[in-house]
């Protein structure tokens, strides 16, 4: 893969401004993008089953999204879209949380259209890779349904190592009202 890195903005103690894959740019969400996200994934319920929120039914709903995320300081978390470099599409959606010093969590979603492609193991290999180079930064994580196999997959195929079985550990509206079971994934320095 070539790599082309993150933004040069970036400064110490924040989660970067960008991220720049060979296909993708990773960028902050903004309340522009209101209008792409509703239509290319956040109504599907194909693609947010395995999600912490059920399908957002108005534009509405989206913003009111977007403005959470906007209100939340860059140095705790930082929501991305994933767009085309060639043509500016959004394909999707990262968080990238630091709930402590040492370590980061993430969370991403990608719209049907783009499954099957690569496009989120692109992105993820580069943001595992960002972060295990920061001093501060030894591990890197997140949790999926046990049913999602192509989250599992993706987070195998950018380096991260399934670590166990959380029982009962997350409830994902999509799939139901009781908490489901997930795999914990993750890679450390």
């Amino acid at each position: 893969m070539l790599y082309v890195g993150i933004d040069s903005r970036h400064s110490r103690g924040m989660l970067p401004e960008s991220f720049r894959t060979e296909r993708l740019f990773l960028r902050p969400i903004a309340m522009a993008d209101a209008g792409q996200i509703f239509a290319a994934y956040a109504r599907n319920p194909e693609v947010t089953q395995f999600l912490i929120w059920r399908p957002q039914m108005t534009r509405r709903d989206i913003e009111a999204y977007i403005r959470s995320c906007l209100e939340t300081p860059p140095h705790r978390a930082r929501t991305y879209v994933l767009q085309g470099r060639k043509d500016s599409v959004i394909r999707g959606g990262l968080d990238l949380r630091q709930p402590d010093k040492h370590r980061l969590e993430f969370g991403y979603v990608l719209a049907r259209a783009w499954w099957g492609k690569g496009l989120m193991t692109e992105a993820l290999t580069e943001i595992v890779r960002w972060a295990l180079s920061q001093p501060s930064i030894y591990r890197i994580g997140a949790v999926c349904d046990v049913e999602n196999i192509g989250s599992a997959r993706v987070m195998e195929k950018a380096g991260l190592v399934r670590e166990g079985l959380l029982r009962r550990y997350l409830i994902h509206p999509g799939m139901g009202k009781e908490p489901r079971d997930c795999f914990s994934y993750a890679r450390v320095r």
